[in-house]
């Protein structure tokens, strides 16, 4: 089966929308996840004034540093947020305690 929802046996059926919405929906989480790392660490790593075409080397770690934190805190925060919904659903409460 394709991501698409096309099997040998849907081929003649038609398309699977709710599996391209799906998809479509993961595309534009990862591109929105992909404009936010490019904005923030851009803001915070390189100088509106640039000097240079290329990267200078403090630029560069600067932002290999920064695209690392962004992505040690967003998995930090999915760990918080998956615990406290199975701690929510064992105790039945509602909110994520965060």
């Amino acid at each position: 089966m394709s991501m698409f929802g096309r099997t040998p046996a849907a081929s003649s059926g038609g398309v699977n929308h709710e599996r391209i919405e799906m998809a479509i929906n993961e595309i534009d989480m990862v591109s929105d996840v992909f404009n936010r790392i490019v904005a923030s660490c851009h803001n915070k790593c390189i100088s509106p004034r640039y000097a240079e075409g290329d990267l200078n080397k403090g630029e560069s770690v600067c932002i290999d540093r920064c695209v690392a934190k962004f992505f040690e805190v967003n998995k930090k925060v999915g760990e918080k947020m998956q615990s406290a919904g199975a701690n929510a659903q064992a105790t039945g409460a509602t909110s994520f305690g965060l």
